[in-house]
């Protein structure tokens, strides 16, 4: 693969956590502004070179940072209806102020392949034993104003972890509002909540926001029967087997759209996955078939393998070697998940790993963005998929990555290439948090934190990749 440079513009700087970054055209305008919304609850735009406050829900954001200042929870989803410029319709998702609870285990959890107790655990009384509350809602903007008209969804979440990010897209084959959702968190998906159809967590789910509910405010759910009969209906399940994604994004490929999503690793593999057809579960399905003490039909369906598989690797538990501290034992966790799942998982597009030796590669930590870049500024990824790292884990001081892959024709794992930048950071840490696009996808956007905690305010600048 061509080695690729690139330069990276600062467009604003000084702002919070970049969790979205993502362009639309207001109404009445012949341009597209830029939005930013930031981890603690703000969303910004710029528009001709000025940037402004386009809503801010700082005080319906949970506390964040309880935990030493790292956080995966806030305003994780910006999605603007496909109409917007006529409706003046968005969406949020985020963590709810005031929904903290004690987290539904008490201790950390690991598997033990000589343990099955560990390998079967249940969530047990969710009601009480939860770290936080998702909402999902519906918002208009409307004579310069912004004002939320209801909520779609509200989702009890067992850990703090693993709630999705940049959570919020529109399908351009559908029309639906597109809901990525992590696991639920902890590690290792202690309760395999992403392989359970009946789950809301560790899928992805289309919401047909057409279809008025009549319910403005939803009871707070985990599983999709305990959900009113009038929301089953706007709900579809597409892809199961999530552990963490940044969200996903789509490439118009002739008549056809290639979707793309990334599952963030345990210890060992990141992983990005592409298909284009796909065999998508009405909800109304999913209830039939468990009323009926039957699994729904799953040919087809598009599983990423979580949690039998990370990446391509069968889902593996790290031990260090007492006689050698430079070595590492690496033990199946789930070998009869790993077996059942193998034929019925989708293979990756492309994984990179923590560990890798090779030249010209890293070590990775976590997936943070994927982007399909269809422009022909940076001519040597027109039509790649660029997808960004949170840290090196070799550099210091921090850095993320840049890097890009390209789909095989003969669908086998592509490799990938560093894309190298110009920029100098100094001595400032510098997270790659977020990638975000334009509506025709001919420019990037890249979100970078001088810091890994969301308490340690305005110390984001994005970016955008040029030439």
């Amino acid at each position: 693969m061509n080695k690729v440079n690139v330069s990276l513009r600062p467009v604003v700087s000084n702002i919070n956590l970049p969790t979205v970054i993502r362009t639309t055209m207001f109404p009445g305008d012949s341009v597209e502004s830029l939005f930013i919304a930031t981890q603690v609850g703000e969303i910004f735009y710029i528009r001709s070179g000025i940037i402004g406050l386009f809503l801010d829900i700082r005080h319906r954001i949970i506390e964040l940072g309880s935990n030493g200042g790292y956080d995966e929870r806030g305003l994780l989803g910006l999605a603007f209806h496909s109409h917007f410029y006529y409706n003046g319709l968005f969406y949020l998702h985020y963590s709810l102020a005031g929904t903290q609870g004690p987290g539904a285990l008490s201790e950390s959890f690991m598997p033990d392949p000589c343990s099955p107790s560990t390998l079967n655990l249940q969530w047990l009384n969710r009601e009480n034993q939860y770290d936080h509350i998702d909402t999902v809602e519906e918002w208009i903007f409307q004579n310069g104003q912004c004002y939320k008209l209801r909520t779609l969804l509200n989702l009890r979440r067992p850990f703090m972890n693993h709630n999705g990010i940049n959570s919020l897209n529109f399908s351009p084959e559908t029309g639906n509002l597109v809901l990525t959702t992590g696991d639920g968190g902890s590690g290792y998906d202690p309760f395999n909540l992403s392989q359970d159809i009946m789950e809301i967590a560790g899928k992805i789910i289309e919401i047909d926001v057409s279809i008025n509910t009549f319910i403005d405010n939803p009871p707070v759910a985990t599983r999709f029967n305990e959900l009113p009969a009038t929301i089953q209906r706007t709900l579809t399940v597409t892809v199961k087997g999530v552990r963490n994604i940044p969200g996903i994004a789509y490439q118009k490929f002739y008549d056809q759209f290639i979707k793309y999503v990334g599952n963030v690793g345990q210890d060992l593999v990141e992983a990005i996955f592409s298909y284009t057809y796909y065999k998508p579960i009405p909800v109304t399905e999913i209830i039939q078939a468990f009323s009926q003490n039957r699994e729904p039909n799953q040919d087809d369906f598009i599983n990423l393998g979580w949690r039998g598989w990370e990446g391509d690797f069968p889902t593996t538990i790290i031990n260090n070697c007492s006689e050698n501290s430079s070595l590492a034992e690496e033990t199946i966790s789930y070998f009869n998940e790993a077996v059942q799942l193998s034929v019925n998982r989708i293979r990756p597009l492309t994984c990179y790993y923590h560990r890798d030796e090779r030249p010209g590669k890293f070590n990775g930590s976590s997936l943070t963005g994927i982007q399909p870049y269809m422009g022909i500024e940076i001519p040597d990824l027109t039509g790649c998929i660029v997808f960004t790292d949170f840290a090196d884990r070799d550099e210091s001081p921090t850095r993320g990555v840049l890097a890009y892959t390209k789909v095989r024709a003969d669908c086998k794992l592509s490799d990938y290439s560093v894309i190298e930048t110009d920029y100098n950071f100094g001595s400032q840490s510098a997270y790659y948090v977020s990638l975000g696009t334009n509506l025709d996808q001919s420019k990037l956007y890249l979100g970078v934190y001088g810091s890994s905690n969301v308490t340690n305010l305005n110390q984001g600048t994005v970016f955008e990749i040029v030439n």
